[in-house]
């Protein structure tokens, strides 16, 4: 674990947030800058630096199911929702920690920009 990363003092409980729901090896929290009525981020308990750095399948999907978990306890399922994982400084990675955003309850565009 990275002393200076965000999400790992996140995951380990140093920095306090408000949990949605978390497994053994992923928690869910609101995003601090949503950018729709519902956006909460899902990331992995280990640090991983990104998708392209992934190597644990298991994992991976254990992230998703929490994700549609949290998604349909927030109220956004039946309507529907976007997950987004950005990857890489092109792809618009800000937090270097492997990252899931989920995002609804409203129409979503797209392409996104």
């Amino acid at each position: 674990m990275s002393d200076a990363c965000l999400f790992c003092r996140i995951a380990s409980g140093e920095l306090k947030v408000n949990l949605l729901a978390e497994t053994a090896n992923a928690v869910a929290f609101r995003d601090i800058q949503p950018q729709a009525p519902v956006h909460f981020l899902v990331i992995p308990r280990q640090h991983v630096d990104s998708l392209a750095e992934a190597g644990d399948s298991a994992l991976l999907g254990e992230m998703l199911r929490l994700a549609a978990d949290v998604a349909r306890s927030e109220g956004i399922e039946p309507r529907g929702y976007r997950t987004v994982i950005n990857t890489g400084e092109h792809g618009g990675q800000s937090v270097f920690h492997l990252h899931v955003h989920v995002l609804g309850g409203r129409a979503l565009s797209w392409p996104p920009g």
